[in-house]
Parts: structure tokens; sequence; C-alpha cells
């Protein structure tokens, strides 16, 4: 009973750090704006991980290679304690245990990013009707714009409804069900 709350305890705390962490990663690649609500608090809550980073890791083409390194780091050791209080025999191959945790690290941070982006875009299309001239809906579009130009290239709008957000939604939940999911399936039958 204990360890199902920490493991819990571990998941929900592991899971809200690296989403910030991805936040703040998209936000400095899609050049959103710094000075607003939501970046204030994404840096705030992330500063004290991600500014010791940059000293050893540098930024390449303009990403923040920091920022994503310290977010796969949280999901990795995210995963190692859920795995270890779970009762997984990780003893058994440590080397390929800590490699099939490793990759799926990675497939957990494309999964909450893809989580990111639908939430992005379901806010944006909820304060485009309710307060388009928001500090947050100025972020929301910053983040889910590169995405949508490619499916507004494909979906026209209908009577003047932009339906790219959805088609875009629709898309990321195909992805998560199938190469996303089959990834996780994958790399956790290498830790068996």
């Amino acid at each position: 009973m204990i360890q199902n709350a920490l493991i819990f305890l571990i998941e929900t705390l592991a899971g809200l750090f690296t989403v910030a962490l991805l936040v703040r990663f998209y936000m400095q690649w899609a050049r959103a704006p710094q000075r607003n609500p939501v970046a204030d608090f994404v840096n705030a809550l992330t500063n004290f991980a991600v500014l010791p980073a940059r000293r050893f890791i540098p930024g390449l083409w303009g990403l923040d290679l920091a920022t994503l390194l310290v977010a796969w780091l949280v999901q990795f050791l995210e995963l190692l304690l859920v795995l270890m209080l779970g009762g997984y025999p990780l003893y058994a191959d440590p080397v390929q245990a800590l490699a099939a945790i490793a990759l799926l690290a990675i497939v957990r941070l494309l999964r909450l990013g893809l989580y990111i982006l639908m939430v992005a875009l379901i806010v944006q299309a909820v304060l485009s009707w309710v307060n388009p001239y928001s500090s947050v809906a100025a972020v929301a579009n910053v983040l889910t714009r590169p995405f949508l130009r490619p499916v507004q290239r494909v979906v026209p709008q209908i009577a003047n409804v932009d339906l790219s957000p959805l088609v875009l939604i629709i898309i990321c939940q195909l992805i998560l069900m199938l190469p996303i999911a089959y990834l996780e399936v994958l790399f956790m039958r290498l830790l068996r």
C-alpha cells in the first residue's frame, strides 16, 4: 500500500516537472514571448535544474539541449525508481535494462510532448472564443502555429471555421495509439 502511494507520488511529481521542462523547451524552440505568466512560471519552476546544466551542455542550432536532457534524465530516474519499487528484476541483465529504460524515457518524452501539443490546441481553441487577447492565448498560438500550418494547407476552412486543430488532435491521438504505444510495449518487453 505504501509502495503504491510512493510510486504514485514519484510518477506525479516527475511527470509534472517533465511537462514543465518540455513546455520550457517548446517555448524556446517556438520563440514564444518570454515576458508572460506562463514563461515566468515555467522558468521559475525549472531554473534550479536547467541553469546548472547549461554550464556543461551547450545548445545546438538554437535549441536548449540542457532543458531537453534534464527532462530525459527526470524521466529516466522516474522509470528506474518505479521499476525498482515495482519489483522488476533489473539485476538480471543491467546493461539491457538500463538501455531499455533510456529508450523508454525518450518515448515517454515524445508522448508527453504530444499531450502538451494537444492541450495547447485545446487552450488555443477555447481562448479564441473566450479571451483571444490574453497572454496565455499568445503562448498557445506560438506553440501550435508550426504544427498547424502544414495541416491548414491541406484542410480548408468550412464556413469560416478552422478545423485544423481538430485534425491535428486526431493525428496526435493516432501517433499515440500506434507508434508510441508499440515502442512502449517493445521497450517494456526488453525489461523482462
